[in-house]
């Protein structure tokens, strides 16, 4: 496997092929990544569901627990960008336009 730059676009095609390879593409609609992008972010929360605050803070000091939590971020990020490649929506430019509206609309105290 030959590494590729660390990038939205580079991550989007190793994606994009990976599910390509495997016939899977077909099973890629908005609304089932959508789905899948939803059901990552619960398993996600799941890991913090009963911590304390000061318990989920150090989540990442545990190796198992912090395993699980690379895992569901992984794959939370995976299917994001998957429905972003689908949509042909830029996901770093619609972060940008939501960060400049959020400031707008929440100027500094």
């Amino acid at each position: 496997m030959t590494e590729e730059p660390l990038d939205v676009a580079g991550l989007q095609r190793r994606l994009a092929e990976f599910a390509a390879a495997r016939d899977w593409r077909q099973y890629h609609t908005p609304k089932n990544l959508a789905s899948a992008l939803s059901v990552e972010a619960s398993e996600l929360v799941e890991i913090f569901q009963w911590l304390t605050p000061e318990e989920s803070s150090r989540v990442m000091a545990d190796p198992g627990t912090a395993h699980r939590v690379l895992d569901e971020v992984a794959d939370v990020l995976a299917y994001l960008l998957q429905l972003c490649d689908v949509l042909d929506v830029d996901p770093l430019a619609a972060l940008a336009a939501k960060i400049d509206r959020n400031e707008q609309r929440f100027p500094p105290v």
